[in-house]
């Protein structure tokens, strides 16, 4: 973030209960308290920017969802929403299982249902995929836009691939990028499985860009 052009960058990074501990909704009374206290910090919500992979960009986009319903109480939205495979619909048949993916259809829908507990599967709060309000949606945008990197080759890309998709039919200004070869959470798992520094970092570089870009 300091090479980006960020003289005090701070990061909030949110331990948010995991299944089989806890199920929806507590997940995402967590985030919603977490994004409250940022906000306390910030001073401004025009300075932050909401990230998350895989289920940590599900939060986020129930956090955005969230912010733009009946309950948010004039809670600001966020400047920005940086999304990396996100799990867009807990339980999908756009799911495929990949030759080259760790994720595997099966176990990631068993764990869907646990994330939902038997009482959302099929709300936009739980799985956000499941929305088709597209008037919710444009209100659920950041000022400075909704970017989505994920994938070529995982599991998850052919729902993600849609539902940006669908949102750019209505209106809402989504930019994607699909890492050629990629598997889930490629910027992370790149850390780890390329062999060498530029490979490594360069998906966690287009981040930092993206939102150097768009959060001045």
């Amino acid at each position: 973030m300091v090479q980006s052009g960020y003289r005090n960058p701070a990061i909030f990074a949110l331990d948010y209960t995991l299944v089989p501990d806890a199920s929806f909704p507590v997940q995402i009374h967590e985030t919603i308290r977490g994004y409250e206290h940022v906000l306390a910090v910030a001073g401004d919500a025009g300075n932050v920017c909401v990230a998350g992979d895989s289920a940590g960009a599900l939060l986020i986009l129930s956090l955005l969802l969230h912010l733009s319903g009946n309950q948010a109480n004039g809670v600001p939205k966020p400047a920005l929403a940086l999304l990396i495979s996100p799990w867009v619909t807990l339980v999908s048949t756009k799911h495929r299982n990949t030759s080259s993916d760790y994720l595997e259809v099966q176990h990631l829908h068993q764990y869907g249902l646990q994330f939902a507990g038997g009482r959302g599967e099929d709300s936009p709060l739980a799985s956000p995929g499941s929305c088709t309000d597209m008037s919710w949606w444009k209100r659920s945008r950041p000022f400075a836009g909704i970017f989505v990197t994920y994938g070529e080759d995982e599991v998850l890309a052919e729902d993600i691939e849609d539902w940006v998709q669908t949102l750019r039919d209505a209106g809402v200004i989504v930019e994607s990028k699909r890492e050629r070869g990629g598997i889930h959470a490629w910027p992370v798992a790149s850390l780890f499985l390329s062999s060498n520094r530029n490979e490594r970092l360069g998906g966690l570089m287009t981040i930092t860009e993206e939102i150097r870009k768009r959060v001045p």
